[in-house]
């Protein structure tokens, strides 16, 4: 059985059949899901997903996608959520993004530092984004103190991965390592250890190969498995339970 660190199941791409997948995760090998919010309507959404199944938890969190229509009453909103439901097990996703022309650096900052002073408080990990900003993502949650999380899809460097580890953090890895031209991600999971691996889908999007371009869900995560497995030379097996229990760990999970 295996734990999908991060998916989005409140997103529309699910709408026509949502239910109808959820139920069927048990039968493919998924034992626990985390339901990554962008904003508060989905970290919402992702608290009634946790309600009616008990295998699905949350992150309550705003992605830096969403940074100019964010209000400090919607920051607020994410630290009550997560207060007030206790399937909330981090804030996230949060982070920074600067691939895309015309994004607000200095809103960005100011709502990653928020969240993150909002996750130290309340002593939750966080699940962080980011893309194109790696060395100032590092320097803010380095310097805010936060000391448990994930880094979502990595993409960075070994040796920023290994600084990640240094101060508690664990390395997300999804579809992405089973394709081609991934031989980045690939040092990185040569690399680091299994005990700081954890899966994840990112569904609907970044399916693995084979389903590259299709819609994700998280009984693919096996194929992210597979791959683990063939570059650390141990078992599908043994990496499904070691990275389920690290999820389970950072979760705090122990049924």
């Amino acid at each position: 059985m295996i734990f999908d660190s991060h998916a989005h199941y409140d997103d529309e791409a699910f709408d026509a059949d949502r239910d109808e997948l959820l139920t069927s995760m048990h039968a493919n090998g998924v034992e626990y899901i985390l339901n990554a919010g962008e904003a508060v309507k989905s970290s919402l959404a992702g608290v009634e997903l946790g309600k009616k199944y008990d295998f699905i938890y949350s992150a309550a969190g705003i992605h830096p996608e969403h940074d100019e229509e964010t209000t400090d009453e919607d920051i607020a909103e994410i630290e009550k959520i997560a207060l007030q439901n206790k399937k909330v097990r981090a804030i996230g996703e949060i982070g920074l993004d600067y691939h895309y022309e015309g994004y607000n650096k200095e809103k960005q900052i100011y709502i990653f530092k928020k969240q993150l002073e909002i996750a130290k408080k309340i002593n939750l990990p966080v699940i962080i984004h980011s893309r194109d900003a790696a060395q100032e993502c590092f320097d803010m949650i380095k310097e805010s103190g936060v000391r448990k999380g994930i880094i979502h899809c990595y993409s960075g460097s070994v040796e920023m991965a290994k600084e990640y580890i240094k101060i508690g953090f664990y390395i997300g890895i999804g579809g992405v390592v089973t394709y081609k031209n991934a031989r980045k991600l690939v040092e990185v999971a040569e690399a680091i250890p299994i005990e700081k691996i954890v899966l994840e889908t990112d569904c609907p999007y970044l399916a693995p190969s084979p389903f590259r371009g299709k819609r994700n869900n998280s009984s693919y995560i096996e194929f992210v498995a597979e791959k683990i497995a063939e570059i650390k030379g141990i078992s599908y097996e043994k990496v499904c339970e070691i990275t389920t229990e690290n999820a389970k760990k950072l979760y705090d999970i122990n049924n």
